[in-house]
């Protein structure tokens, strides 16, 4: 038995692949069941695959195939009046954005960033509005911030930056590192999340912000 969210999204995904043979948004999904956030729809859509109404398949970036659908007449109000259904349900990707992926960020000692451009498949709910670029994670200063050596960090593009933010700053044109954006007089001082590493300070013209961390990607 879905409740009844659980099934108007179902049917709300079914009827725009009927429809337009591409899914809907995680934001039109949200605004269609007049949900808050798009974590709510997150919850809705792991619900569904473990009660195998829909699966993903890894092998098409996160595309949501529907495999069966309730009785209506059973079921809670839907959405919106089902279309006529294909013979073959359709397949859609749900939103992943393609990040430019600029290489190895240091979260100790500053190293070489952008070191050339791959990307990077990141799901756009973890993302909010404006331009974005990824970098991974080298070294061990961040981790009494939940960022450990390895991760992606999802970087939104600015040259601003307030107190206490994390960010990406580019050290004497050369060198970036991610770290903590602090002002202390006339000097900018950047902390490590790691009591084993010390603050580093630099007069203003020597550092600029690149980005502040809007998310982080951990693979296992």
């Amino acid at each position: 038995m879905l409740t009844r969210k659980q099934h108007e999204l179902l049917c709300f995904i079914h009827d725009r692949l009927g429809e337009t043979g591409v899914s809907p948004s995680f934001e039109e999904m949200k605004e269609a069941l007049d949900l808050r956030s798009k974590s709510g729809v997150h919850r809705l859509i792991s619900a569904l695959e473990e009660r195998s109404f829909i699966r993903r398949l890894p092998n098409r970036a996160r595309a949501l195939e529907v495999l069966k659908m309730p009785e209506r007449a059973r079921e809670a109000p839907v959405v919106k009046p089902i279309a006529k259904a294909p013979a073959v349900l359709p397949i859609a990707a749900n939103d992943v954005i393609e990040l430019p992926l600029h290489g190895r960020i240091a979260a100790g000692v500053p190293i070489e960033a952008m070191e050339g451009q791959t990307s990077l498949s990141v799901p756009a709910a973890l993302l909010g509005p404006g331009e974005h670029y990824a970098l991974e994670v080298a070294g061990d200063s961040m981790v009494e911030a939940g960022i450990l050596d390895g991760d992606y960090a999802l970087i939104l593009r600015t040259e601003v930056a307030r107190d206490g933010q994390i960010v990406v700053a580019l050290i004497e044109d050369s060198e970036a590192t991610l770290k903590y954006f602090r002002r202390e007089g006339s000097m900018i001082r950047l902390d490590p999340a790691n009591r084993a590493y010390d603050p580093q300070r630099y007069a203003p013209d020597q550092v600029r912000v690149q980005g502040r961390l809007a998310g982080l990607l951990r693979r296992y």
